[in-house]
This record gives structure tokens, C-alpha cells and sequence, in this order.
């Protein structure tokens, strides 16, 4: 049956309607925010996944171009695979609901959010995310948090929730929030050095206005929620986890003991062995193979146990750390001579290898989304192989994880990038992961500012970045202990990765993973004090020791780019008729030249006396003829009257046979040939054509 709810949201009519599209799914919802509208279906499989112990949760954020009146470029004429934005809204759509599902239920479940129209001033991951809740809770699958998102802007120092297209242009921030009415479940943000405490206000004013449409949430699901299917436990059975502790209490503390991963794993994968054994000897193998994933996960149950215990009960960190401690740091520059820039940053075994690349304007990525970016010409791109985590398969292309880390990263560093006016290049920075425990994607923040510095790139501020983790008693946010600089262990069995990123004087990026129903206020406010404090000592004790500020020369071997003004109506003469003019440069003087419509030409290349050349030969397309001035022609063609000489590229003028000499001359022929280089001064110039009359008299010897 059809229904339509409608609330007020941030100042703008939120509309939901139900009832009426998609009536397969098991839960469906039309979401209208503004003139934008999402259409946002939920799917549950009748039978749950064996043997995983993860929830088999999907989101797919779909864009279609359409929704912007746009239709797809290529021969295909049709949307391809993701872009890098909808895998990124699809992660922060995914992030807060996960943790909030039941921790036993193994369906194969999927959230589709279908964007159908965007109204420039309305995002469409604002509806998409806060449909994926609604759809949830009017279904029959078993999920019924009440989450709300929000965007979230500053202008002027004035907080804005929700920012139209205007806003967003001159914000300094531009940060997601989700809740439920009691806690904060998922916090994402790039910022222009926001400082902890505006940013604390902004979450907190972002909780208030969400807080009204969890209760809007709940009124939907109250009048057309259908009744909670019943689903198959996965939880394992209290005797199992019994027998498991048993034999692995002791030997599993003692195994995860250790400041190096290998060591660890290798001692955590002993006491597994052990425990399957003895399960085989006490069962047979017959029952093992029946049981063998719920064996896995108590196994898993173990270790977590063992690593949580260590911090809760007895404030000790498996490494030997304090819990505030930062693991041994260090960093590199100028690693590789023909590299643009170069670093290498470790923190404990986490070690990111930062590249830098600069190029012509024309480099600059080309964007086919539905908001107005159309390019970007910063960068950022992060690669996890394998061997990283001493694993030995093949490498694949990025997966969301990459894509969503070079995000994060790139995030990060924007803000202090400098404008093209102030360094005309683009800039690409490949973050290469070399050994991960934990944290590489603030690790690749650190070694990509590093690099950019040694590339000569002139940025506003250093940036670090660094993480803390959160342990809770069962879920009990009013009983916690934070760590500093999480490792990959304690992310693992941690209640929370909070990421910051930024310079001393403000945040430039946050990201943070939570597994509990949510984070208080104060947890994070003491989470923005640690990853402050932090940022500053790896930036004054590290990183500004390796190099304390950017180079004053970029590379010999990076391209030099040399920026002129011309005047846009003469942007024609130096493109000429098919580009014609253009590309003779470019394959006489071996350059790159990118025109701005504003009349700003870059020229690029490596050699400098032939970037001056491809600069002289523009500024002489572009010159005005003066009227007086003398000019070294060149004779383009032998009239009857006179000759054609060209003074500049592309203007030719009229040297009449009477002005050639103060002689008498009976025929052109008799003293000049095409080809000929003659001086000559410009005597008139007419005012509507532009045409202009020549004299050699008195410039050239007397023939």
C-alpha cells in the first residue's frame, strides 16, 4: 500500500515514500531531499552463508547519469563499472550500519541505493544513506537501529548541516556524520585545519538534527515495518567456546606477547593447531570437519579475548607498549634520483613507500560524476600487495579498500596543496604499502607529505596522520581505555579505528571505523586530544628532521612549466584552423602547451631554450601589429603592385612596389623573391580591417 511521510530536514522537505516501486525487495523506499530522489531497496537470501564467520553485508551505490541529464561518453553510451565517488559513498553507507546488525546472522544481505535525479544544492549520498535506514527497518530482515546521516559544513565560521552547492564552494569543511538518538556511529571529513574543538561542535550539532529523524524513522517503521523474519543463529555454542578456552586461555595469553607480527601470528597459529587436535582426538575428525568454522571463530573468541583482556584488565598493550605510546618511527627522502619525489615512512612494521609525479595541466584527471567536479589535478593513489602482509597470491587491481584509502589520503593532503596559480603542475602521489600492521593509510599521509616536500612541491603546512583504538567492556562506552597508534592486532579485535590527519594547527581529514552501536562525546573528544598531540610529535621528532621544508628546486628530471598571459580573443591564432598552428609548436619545440579559456597558457618541458622558443612563438602570434615599428619580414608572395610580407606568424601586410625603394623600380621581381627577409615599418593600419601598408624606404640599401 502506498504511504508518503514528510518531515523537515535541515531546512529542506524530506519525503518518503513507500508502497509503491520495487515490491519484490524485502524493503523499499523512494527518498525525495529536495529535487533530488534515491531509490533505495534492501534483499535478504531465504538461507544463511555457511562456513564464514563475517556478515555477508553489500552496498552498492549506483549513479546514473541521467539524474544530471547527462548522457554517458565512449561508444558504449552506457554506465560502466563504479566510479571512485559511489564506491566511496557506498563505504561510508556501509560503515555505520554494519556494526549494527545482529553479530549471529550470516544471510547474504544487499542495500541498492539507485540515484535517480540531483538537484545541484542536494547531495545524493545525504538520501541514499538515510534510505538504507529506513529500507532496513520497514523490512523483514532483522534490523531495526534508528540511524540518521547528515552532511555537515563550516562557512564563515558559521556551522551549516546539509551545505547547498554554494556553501560546499566556500566551506571549510565538508564532514559526514551518522547516529542513532544516543550515540555517534560513524564520523568522515575533509577540512581546511579545522581545530578539534569546532570540529566537536560540528558532530555535536549534526547529532541534534539527526536525532529528529530517528524519530521520523521510527514513526515510518511503526505504520509500515513488517514483522522481523526469524533467522538461523550462527552464534557458537557456549560448550564449544567452553572447551576452547579451556585448552587455549593460557597459551593463547602467551602467544600474542610480542612487538614483532610475524613472531605472533606464528605463535597464535601453534596454539590453533593445538586446539584443533585435541578437538579431533576428544571428537574425531568426522565431528571437526561438521564444526570446523564455529571452531575457527571460538578460536578467534580466544585471541580477542586474550589481546582485550591485556588492555582492560591490566592496562598492557601485546607489544609491550604504553598505552599512549607511538611505535619506533622513522623517514627517508629522496630515495630514487629519477623519481619527481620520493619517501619512505615506518612506523613500527607498517611502512608506506610515498612517489611523487608532476606533470602538465593537461595531465589532470578528467571526472564523469553527477556532482560539478569535472577534474581534479591532485592525485592520491594507494596500492596494497600481497607481500605486505606476508601473503602469497597475485596482485588484482584496487579493490574498495584501496580506492578508499587513497581517498582518505588525498583527503588529507588537498587542503594544503597550492593553488594552480601558485604551482602549475599536476601533481600525482602513489602511496606503495610495503609491510602493513596497522594504520598504513596514516602512514601513507605521512610519507606522501615527505615526498611532496622533496618533489619541490611548495605545500601550505606538513601533514601526519595517526589512529587510536578503543576497548570497551562488553560494548560499554562508559567503561573504556583508548590506545595510541593501534597495530593491526588491536584494530582487529578493537571497538574502534578513529583516523585524524592534519597539520598543527587543524584537522584536514578523519575517518573512523567503529564495531560497537557508538561513540560518546567524550570518547571523541579524548580520541581528537591523542591524535592531536600525536600529529605533533610525528611531525616535529620525525618527519620535519627528514626534511623541514619543500625543496626550492623541483627535480631536473620533472618538467618545467612556464606560465604566460595572452588575450582570449587571440587564443584562436595560436590554436590556428584544426589546431594547425598549435601542433607546429608543439612538434617544433618538443613542448606541451595547455591553454586556459581565461587566456593563461602553460608551456611545459624539459629543455628551456626550446620552452622559450615555443614562448616566443606564441607571444608572436599574439602580438599587435604597431604602427611605426620597424620588423624583419619575410616575402610571401610577388604581386604585380608590390609583395606580401610577413612581419609577424599569420599577418601579412602590403609593401606596395612604390615603397620598396627610393629608386625607381620597374617590376617587384627584379629586387625581392618569396622567401626574401626584408625590413620593413608599418606606415598605416586600418581601423575596421585591420590591414596594414609596409615601407622598405630608407631600411634596405639602395638597389
Amino acid at each position: 500500500m502506498y504511504k508518503k511521510f514528510e518531515m523537515e530536514y535541515a531546512g529542506r522537505p524530506l519525503v518518503i515514500e513507500t508502497g509503491k516501486m520495487a515490491g519484490l525487495a524485502n524493503g523499499s523506499c523512494l527518498v525525495r531531499y529536495g529535487e533530488t530522489a534515491v531509490l533505495v531497496n534492501v534483499t535478504m537470501s531465504k538461507e544463511p552463508k555457511d562456513g564464514i564467520d563475517f556478515l555477508p553485508l553489500s552496498v552498492d551505490y549506483e549513479e546514473r547519469l541521467y539524474s544530471v541529464g547527462k548522457i554517458p561518453g565512449g561508444y558504449i553510451k552506457r554506465e560502466g563499472k563504479p566510479s571512485n565517488k559511489a564506491i566511496l559513498v557506498s563505504r561510508v553507507i556501509d560503515r555505520p550500519i554494519r556494526p549494527l546488525f545482529p553479530k549471529d546472522y550470516r544471510n547474504d544481505t544487499s542495500i541498492n541505493a539507485l540515484v535517480l535525479a540531483v538537484e545541484p544544492d542536494v547531495l545524493p549520498e545525504v538520501p541514499a544513506s538515510i534510505g538504507a535506514s529506513i529500507a532496513l527497518n520497514i523490512s523483514d530482515i532483522p534490523f531495526d537501529a534508528l540511524v540518521g546521516s547528515i552532511k555537515v559544513g563550516i562557512v564563515d565560521d558559521e556551522i551549516i548541516l546539509n551545505p547547498n552547492l554554494e556553501q560546499r564552494e566556500k566551506s571549510t569543511l565538508d564532514l559526514s556524520v551518522s547516529a542513532t538518538p544516543d550515540k555517534i556511529c560513524m564520523i568522515e571529513a575533509g577540512a581546511k585545519e579545522v581545530p578539534d574543538e569546532k570540529m566537536l561542535e560540528a558532530i555535536k550539532v549534526a547529532h541534534t538534527e539527526i536525532k529528529k529523524l530517528c524519530d521520523f524513522i521510527k514513526e515510518i517503521r511503526n505504520e509500515v515495518g513488517k514483522k522481523k523474519a526469524e533467522y538461523k543463529s550462527f552464534a557458537v555454542p557456549e560448550d564449544l567456546v567452553e572447551f576452547v578456552d579451556k585448552l587455549a586461555h593460557d597459551k593463547m595469553k602467551e602467544a600474542v606477547i610480542a612487538k614483532d607480527k610475524t613472531i605472533r601470528d606464528d605463535a597464535v597459529a601453534a596454539v590453533d593447531e593445538f586446539v584443533k587436535e585435541k578437538y579431533i582426538e576428544e571428537y574425531g575428525q568426522e565431528k571437526y570437519e561438521e564444526n570446523k568454522s564455529m571452531i575457527s571463530e571460538a578460536l578467534y573468541k580466544a585471541e580477542k579475548k586474550a589481546v582485550r583482556n591485556y588492555i582492560l584488565e591490566e592496562s598492557k598493550r601485546v607489544d609491550g607498549r604504553g598505552l599512549d605510546e607511538i611505535r619506533p618511527l622513522s623517514a627517508e627522502v629522496g630515495l630514487f634520483e629519477r623519481v619527481h619525489g620520493s619517501a619512505l615512512f615506518t612506523r613500527g612494521q607498517t611502512q608506506v613507500l610515498s612517489m611523487v609525479t608532476l606533470g602538465s595541466i593537461s595531465d589532470e584527471q578528467e571526472l564523469d560524476g553527477l556532482d560539478e567536479e569535472v577534474s581534479k589535478r591532485y592525485i592520491h593513489h594507494y596500492n596494497f600487495p600481497p607481500y605486505s602482509v606476508g601473503e602469497a597470491r597475485a596482485s588484482r587491481g584496487p579493490g574498495r579498500r584501496e580506492i578508499g584509502h587513497g581517498a582518505l589520503a588525498e583527503r588529507a593532503l588537498e587542503p594544503v596543496i597550492p593553488s594552480q596559480e601558485e604551482f602549475p603542475y599536476t601533481i600525482r602521489v602513489v602511496s606503495e604499502v610495503l609491510s602493513s600492521n596497522g594504520s598504513t593509510s596514516q602512514g601513507s599521509v605521512c610519507g606522501s607529505t615527505l615526498a611532496l616536500m622533496d618533489a619541490g612541491v611548495p605545500i601550505k603546512a606538513p601533514v601526519a596522520g595517526i589512529s587510536t583504538g578503543l576497548f570497551t567492556k562488553d560494548g560499554d562506552t562508559s567503561n573504556y581505555i583508548m590506545v595510541t597508534d593501534i597495530q593491526g592486532i588491536e584494530d582487529f579485535f578493537g571497538d574502534m579505528d578513529f583516523k585524524v590527519a592534519g597539520t598543527k594547527k587543524g584537522i584536514t581529514a578523519i575517518q573512523v571505523d567503529i564495531k560497537i552501536d557508538g561513540l560518546t562525546y567524550e570518547i571523541i573528544e579524548e580520541a581528537f586530544a591523542r591524535t592531536n598531540k600525536a600529529r605533533k610529535y610525528i611531525l616535529d621528532e620525525v618527519m620535519l628532521k627528514a626534511i623541514d621544508k619543500p625543496r626550492e628546486k623541483i627535480s631536473k628530471y620533472a618538467p618545467k612549466i612556464e606560465t604566460l598571459k595572452i588575450n582570449p580573443d587571440r587564443i584562436r591564432d595560436v590554436i590556428g584552423s584544426g589546431g594547425k598552428t598549435i601542433n607546429k609548436i608543439i612538434e617544433e619545440t618538443g613542448v606541451k602547451i595547455d591553454i586556459e579559456d581565461d587566456g593563461t597558457v602553460f608551456v611545459a618541458g624539459i629543455d628551456p631554450q626550446k620552452m622559450d622558443k615555443a614562448i616566443e612563438m606564441i607571444e608572436n602570434l599574439t602580438k599587435d601589429v604597431e604602427l611605426n615599428a620597424v620588423y624583419m619580414g619575410k616575402v610571401t608572395k610577388i604581386l604585380q603592385f608590390g609583395a606580401l610580407v610577413e612581419i609577424l606568424p599569420g599577418k601579412e601586410g602590403l609593401l606596395h612596389i612604390s615603397q620598396i625603394s627610393t629608386k625607381r623600380i620597374k617590376k617587384v621581381e627584379d629586387v625581392l623573391n618569396v622567401g626574401d627577409d626584408i625590413l620593413v615599418k608599418v606606415t598605416e593600419i586600418g581601423k575596421e580591417d585591420g590591414k596594414f601598408s609596409l615601407t622598405a624606404k630608407g631600411l634596405m640599401e639602395e638597389v
